[in-house]
């Protein structure tokens, strides 16, 4: 048993970082198994070793973000965890920083930074790499961070358009029952990517630029026989791609381009018996100069911690019937 202390000077940002009821205090104790005592401007963290270090390691990550005047909320407690966590270097050295790689995504409503250390590699190959697949379950953020790299080269001038696809693949629902022309049918199922527009950069830009024909989101069938030059662009649950489909798509790259693609390769909608073309998409690609392949887990989870047991849950369920999922 260790005991250690950090003490601030600041009042104010040790508010911040303790949170309502001490309530960032106890996601980290319980995090690590340790018992962190709050009095006046000192904490003190009990328990083993090894535990004592990380928990040291993950508030002095939250203390820098709120020397940046960033604003500390649940998932940012969270991924200050999980970076932690990490297999790495004697704890008893001094403590890494927040966000070793320094990646962050910068859009007009706010700086996007990576919540888990495969983040951190996924949004690096988002801004340096021409082909990006991020592979994983549910809640990782791999379509979220991918239209947020989307917009930041936009706003940077590295490209002119965004271009943002999904297989228009009924994931149980029948989508000729729904009311409307094909753009009314289609827009709920391409919502998410709405979504991510929206959260980066706002609801009125976001509008305007899709109505001038800026940002366009429409479903993969649409890309057929195009050169999609000077612009990024996004295929979301690329599991529901198939095989000749996968290769349209990677063969519209035009011109200073960059394109990402996402899927779960767990959660396939194809018709039974029709192949997914993502895991073969990825066996051909990966290796490749100026490409990369980020998979994760169920430990990169970014959503409510509930998410990431739900999943473990299902894989469980999964290896108990003998199948099989990649989730190296």
């Amino acid at each position: 048993m260790t005991a250690n202390t950090i003490e601030f000077e600041d009042n104010r940002a040790l508010a911040e970082i303790v949170g309502p009821h001490s309530r960032n205090l106890a996601v980290i104790e319980r995090a690590f198994g340790i018992e962190i005592h709050h009095r006046g401007n000192i904490l003190t963290l009990q328990g083993e070793d090894d535990a004592v270090g990380r928990g040291m390691e993950t508030l002095t990550t939250l203390r820098e973000r709120e020397a940046k005047g960033r604003p500390i909320e649940q998932g940012d407690v969270e991924g200050a965890i999980r970076f932690a966590n990490e297999p790495k270097r004697d704890v008893s050295a001094p403590a890494a920083p927040p966000n070793p790689t320094g990646v962050e995504i910068h859009t007009r409503k706010r700086i996007i930074e990576p919540r888990s250390p495969r983040q951190a590699a996924y949004i690096d190959a988002l801004l340096n790499d021409t082909l990006t697949f991020g592979i994983g379950p549910a809640g990782t953020g791999k379509s979220y961070l991918a239209v947020a790299a989307g917009v930041a080269a936009f706003l940077e001038k590295r490209v002119d358009r965004i271009i943002l696809s999904r297989p228009a693949v009924e994931a149980g629902e029948r989508l000729g029952f729904l009311p409307g022309d094909l753009k009314e049918k289609v827009d709920p199922y391409l919502r998410p990517l709405y979504d991510a527009l929206h959260d980066t950069l706002g609801g009125e830009q976001t509008a305007k630029f899709l109505e001038s024909g800026v940002f366009e989101v429409a479903p993969l069938a649409f890309m057929r026989g195009r050169t999609l030059a000077n612009a990024f662009v996004v295929l979301d649950e690329a599991q529901n791609c198939t095989r000749m489909q996968m290769k349209m798509f990677l063969t519209r790259l035009g011109e200073n381009s960059q394109m990402a693609v996402t899927g779960d390769p767990t959660q396939v909608d194809l018709p039974r018996g029709e192949t997914s073309g993502l895991q073969e998409a990825v066996d051909i690609i990966e290796g490749i100069a100026d490409t990369s392949v980020i998979r994760f887990t169920d430990t990169d989870v970014v959503r409510h911690p509930m998410v990431s047991r739900i999943v473990k849950a299902y894989d469980k369920l999964d290896a108990q019937r003998g199948e099989r999922h990649d989730r190296r």
